[in-house]
């Protein structure tokens, strides 16, 4: 049994950065699995909903704050440990501790189980790859709830990434109550 581990968010200018952790069941149809970022938005809503229906999951996040405070590399890695222990209180008492899988170069420290760092495994690995779909669509619902508490800085069109517009109206407006202060817009 495998857990993947995956974060979305890590290159934006506002929000948080958000982890999932999944174990897929037997049988699941994998063929369906992409990595998060070269699928619609509509298409990872879709999975997102047949992986919440039938998987073991957990969700972690770590604030702007927190992004600021300890830098998104440590920030992402404590989004991940968090994704972890949700979905580990689902085995408590079982016995059962899946080996991980994580996205990236770096196992999260606080991962109290064997646990392979794997580059591009949003690529390569079922449980990451629906990881990587959780933390997404995750991640995309948080912001379209900022847009409605902070719609002049439009986070339901960019999620907080550094485009074009979003640069502009963080220099026009100033940085939202959201915004990475530790990141720069230029």
């Amino acid at each position: 049994m495998q857990c993947g581990i995956d974060e979305a968010g890590r290159g934006c200018l506002a929000g948080p950065v958000v982890a999932a952790a999944c174990v897929l069941p037997e049988g699941f149809p994998t063929e369906i699995l992409k990595d998060s970022k070269k699928l619609s938005p509509r298409r990872r809503l879709k999975i997102k909903g047949i992986i919440r229906g039938c998987a073991r999951w957990g969700i972690g996040l770590a604030d702007e704050k927190e992004i600021d405070g300890i830098n998104i590399l440590r920030a992402s890695l404590l989004a991940m440990e968090r994704a972890w222990v949700a979905l580990h209180r689902s085995f408590a008492g079982s016995g059962v501790c899946p080996e991980v899988l994580v996205d990236g170069p770096y196992c999260p420290p606080g991962i109290d189980a064997p646990c392979t760092a794997c580059v591009h495994g949003d690529a390569i690995h079922p449980p990451i790859m629906a990881a990587s779909i959780l933390a997404k669509c995750e991640r995309d619902r948080i912001m379209c709830g900022y847009d409605r508490l902070y719609p002049q800085y439009q986070y339901a069109i960019h999620k907080g990434y550094p485009t074009a517009r979003h640069r502009e109206l963080c220099r026009t407006l100033g940085p939202s109550p959201i915004q990475r202060l530790s990141f720069t817009v230029r």
